[in-house]
């Protein structure tokens, strides 16, 4: 996988993940870790705002 990345987005990789992009691209595991999280994440931030979405419209 050949990624062009800034390294704002290195910092943003490392902060939030604990890897770089080199790992992230070279490691099938680390790779599914890292988007099985950001799924999760996903998930529970759409939660949130269908929850303040329905506060909002009662």
């Amino acid at each position: 996988m050949n990624l062009n990345y800034t390294s704002e987005m290195e910092k943003a990789m490392q902060q939030s993940h604990g890897i770089g992009y080199e790992e992230y691209s070279r490691c099938l595991d680390q790779r599914l870790k890292v988007e099985q999280r950001r799924h999760v994440e996903f998930e529970q931030s759409n939660r949130i705002v269908s929850e303040i979405d329905r506060q909002l419209h009662r």
